[in-house]
């Protein structure tokens, strides 16, 4: 079997590694990863006895990808509190829990009553076909301004840091896309697929969905894991400046003057940065890459001693919707999520910070930015007290934003790699930006990869 280099050693990158790995053994396979430990966003700090998540929190069970590898690499997931599923929003100047489920969110008191019967009026409202369509157009078209306002952009901050009056809706959430596509409204669409549901007696869900599970070292176990497995394979501080190609060759050149050569090539870095390593041999699909933008975000830790709070804590977290101007995105009360992440007697809680709302509070210094997430936690949660531990990580570009037109552009270069056999792209920037959709995506292209080669 012949030689295979990936570029990039975070989630993607590695798990591709370890499916080549598994399916062929006698595979020729290479990772090479910039820093100096590979993991990319996936980070675990483990001090004065708090878990910390610098990036990644965990991973929903509604998709198999990370469940079916945890299993693989005889990892048991940890399954998220019972306890801590209440989950909040802030609008209106004060914390309103959300509904867990959409008879919920119509029977109580969350919307306003006209609200609600917008909600029901959405059966009637006739369906639209635009080829794509922002994720604010698309919510308040079919549900109505304050369904989009309470809940939708919220939840988008939360997934993707992002602006839903740019984002769009056929690539960030293309399940809801399609329920009108196929089915003509949403209300509609869900009454089929729970029928569907109960003629194939599997559970179908057109949203996130599932139950949150992380590992109990936390998300970099994961990592570790397979850094073990795959040994030498992982190249570290050995960031790539370009490729070329020579005949039937790829011909990786890293910073240090290094040079590989690989029948198959598989980046799996950030766009921004496929894009600088492209640049040279394919401009066309280099200029692609680098219309994806990455707003910055820091994560902004703090613990507490439980003693000094004098306001529950005791659930998941709160989103901020974005009517509101706050200064902050949202807090995941990290400690009540999953237990052992705080020491006895204390809370650790992670704020998020920037994001496409506010990129320019993300960069702040870190007296500025812990005081400023200080003053936002009291104002929004009546927490008043001084941490005991602080941490803040930051990204100056964080989450990869899928704008309006993602899909058309992933058509376009799907159209340029077709000229460059051998060559793959894979990573979050493209079809999904959870670890489950990244660890599926490697387990697909390995299946891909391996069937090419052998016309290669």
């Amino acid at each position: 079997m012949g030689k295979v280099v990936i570029i990039g050693g975070g989630i993607s990158g590695l798990s591709l590694a370890y499916y080549l790995l598994i399916k062929r053994s006698d595979m020729d396979i290479t990772v090479l990863e910039a820093g100096k430990r590979p993991g990319g966003k996936v980070w675990t700090e483990r001090a004065e006895g708090f878990i910390c998540e610098a990036g990644v929190n965990g991973f929903l069970d509604n998709k198999e990808g990370t469940i079916n590898l945890a299993r693989s690499l005889n990892l048991n997931p940890l399954r998220s509190s019972d306890s801590a599923r209440k989950r909040y929003v802030y609008i209106n100047g004060k914390l309103r829990l959300i509904p867990e489920t959409p008879q919920g969110i119509l029977l109580k008191n969350f919307l306003s009553p006209l609200a609600r019967v917008r909600m029901i009026g959405e059966y009637l409202v006739p369906p639209k076909h635009p080829d794509d369509e922002t994720i604010e157009s698309f919510v308040t078209r079919r549900v109505g301004r304050e369904f989009f306002e309470k809940l939708i952009d919220p939840m988008v901050t939360g997934i993707y840091a992002g602006d839903p009056s740019r984002l769009s809706i056929k690539s960030c959430f293309p399940k809801v896309y399609e329920l009108e596509k196929r089915f003509g409204g949403l209300i509609k669409g869900l009454i089929a697929m729970r029928k569907e549901s109960k003629r194939s007696g599997k559970r179908v869900e057109a949203g996130p969905g599932g139950v949150l599970h992380s590992f109990e070292r936390g998300m970099f176990s994961i990592i570790e894991t397979l850094r073990d497995i795959l040994g030498d394979r992982i190249k570290t501080d050995s960031p790539v400046k370009g490729i070329e190609k020579v005949g039937g060759i790829y011909r990786i050149h890293c910073r240090d003057g290094s040079v590989y050569e690989s029948e198959v090539t598989v980046i799996a870095t950030p766009a921004h940065d496929a894009s600088e390593i492209l640049k040279d041999m394919a401009p066309a699909l280099s200029g692609l890459l680098k219309e994806i933008p990455y707003p910055p975000i820091s994560v902004v830790a703090l613990g507490f001693k439980k003693s000094e709070i004098k306001v529950e804590t005791d659930y998941f977290g709160f989103l901020v919707a974005g009517k509101e101007k706050r200064k902050i995105l949202g807090c995941l009360f990290d400690s009540s999520i999953f237990p052992g992440r705080a020491p006895e007697g204390h809370i650790l809680l992670r704020c998020m910070v920037g994001g496409a709302r506010a990129p320019e509070l993300a960069m702040m210094d870190d007296k500025g930015l812990i005081s400023m997430v200080l003053e936002e936690l009291e104002g929004i949660t009546g927490i008043k007290a001084g941490p005991v531990f602080t941490r803040i990580f930051r990204y100056e570009k964080a989450i990869p934003q899928y704008i309006l037109g993602h899909a058309k552009r992933l058509e376009e270069m799907e159209g340029i790699l077709t000229k460059f056999k051998g060559l793959y792209l894979t990573g979050n920037a493209y079809r999904g930006v959870a670890m489950n959709d990244c660890i599926q995506n490697s387990a697909f292209l390995s299946e891909r990869i391996i069937t090419e080669m052998r016309g290669i």
